[in-house]
C-alpha cells in the first residue's frame, strides 16, 4: 500500500478549515503535515478532522502564531515536540507511523521567516533564523535498518537558482541570500537528507510552493518561491513514486499563500 504524505503551510488552521476539507477530500493523503496553524491546542478543530478520517492528530500550537500540526488516516505515534533557541515557540513535530516493514520518522518544521532586512547585526528575526538552521543540525535521519526519516514543513528558504523567480533580483532577499541558501544546503548535506522534490523534478526547472499577497495578479506576475520542503533519509527515497505541487490550491478561495506539496511513497 503507498504512502502519502502532504505539507502545506496553512496560514491558520481554523480561518482556512474548509480549504483544508478539500485538500483531504480530493487528494487524500495519508498524513498532512501544517504548519503555521495559529491555533493553541484547545482550540484546535479535531473533530472536523475526525469526521473526514483523520483520527490521528499530534498538534504543537500556541495563539495567534507560528504553531504545526501533523494528521494522519494511519496510526500515528508522537516522538517529540522540539524547542529551538530557548524562545518556546511552536515549530516542530515529530511523529512516527509505519510503512512496508519500516517504522518512518516524520519531522514537521516551520522554520522562522527571519523579517525584511537579512542583517543579523540589526535585525533579531534572521539572527533567529540563522541559529534556527544550526540548530536544526541536530536533527538527522535515523541510521537503523528497520526505521526511515522524513523532514517536511515550511523551511522558508528558496535554496536553489529556479527556486525563485528571479535569482538575481532576489539574491538580498530574505529566504534567497546567500548565508540562508548556504545554510540549509549544510543542514541538508550534513545530514544525509535526500531533497525528493528536486529528485522528482529536474533542478532546471523552476518550481514556487508561494506567492505573495501582494501581487495584484499572482498567477499571471508568478513571482514565486520554493519555500516548502520534503526531504528524506536516504534509504526511503528509491521508494519514492511521484511529487505533487498543487499550484491551482493557490487560486482557491480566500488561500493561503503557499500551496500542498505531496510525495507518494510505493
Amino acid at each position: 500500500m503507498p504512502l502519502k504524505i502532504a505539507s502545506w503551510n496553512i496560514n491558520s488552521v481554523r480561518l482556512r478549515l474548509p480549504l483544508v476539507q478539500r485538500f483531504l477530500e480530493e487528494y487524500q493523503p495519508d498524513v498532512l503535515c501544517l504548519q503555521e496553524t495559529k491555533c493553541p491546542d484547545d482550540q484546535f478543530p479535531l473533530a472536523a478532522f475526525r469526521k473526514l478520517g483523520y483520527g490521528h492528530i499530534e498538534i504543537h500550537g500556541q495563539k495567534g502564531y507560528h504553531g504545526v500540526a501533523t494528521i494522519s488516516r494511519r496510526p500515528m505515534t508522537l516522538v517529540e515536540k522540539r524547542g529551538f533557541c530557548g524562545i518556546g515557540d511552536c515549530r516542530h513535530v515529530s511523529t512516527s507511523v509505519d510503512f512496508e516493514g519500516k517504522r518512518i520518522l516524520l519531522h514537521n518544521f516551520y522554520v522562522p521567516a527571519g523579517g525584511d532586512e537579512p542583517d543579523p547585526e540589526v535585525n533579531a528575526k534572521f539572527r533567529h533564523k540563522l541559529d534556527f538552521l544550526e540548530e536544526m543540525h541536530d536533527v538527522r535521519p535515523a541510521e537503523v535498518a528497520d526505521t526511515a526519516t522524513v523532514l517536511v514543513g515550511d523551511l522558508n528558504i528558496a535554496p536553489l537558482e529556479t527556486d525563485v523567480w528571479s535569482h538575481k533580483q532576489l539574491l538580498n532577499v530574505v529566504s534567497h541570500t546567500p548565508v540562508e541558501t548556504d545554510g540549509l544546503n549544510a543542514v541538508r548535506d550534513k545530514g544525509g537528507w535526500v531533497d525528493l522534490v528536486r529528485r522528482h523534478v529536474p533542478p532546471e526547472e523552476k518550481l514556487f510552493t508561494w506567492w505573495s499577497y501582494r501581487a495584484k495578479d499572482w498567477e499571471l506576475s508568478d513571482r514565486g518561491r520554493r519555500l516548502d520542503h520534503i526531504w528524506s533519509s536516504a534509504n526511503l527515497a528509491p521508494a519514492l513514486a511521484r511529487v505533487d505541487v498543487l499550484r491551482d490550491a493557490r487560486g482557491w478561495e480566500r488561500p493561503s499563500d503557499h500551496v500542498p506539496v505531496i510525495a507518494e511513497f510505493g
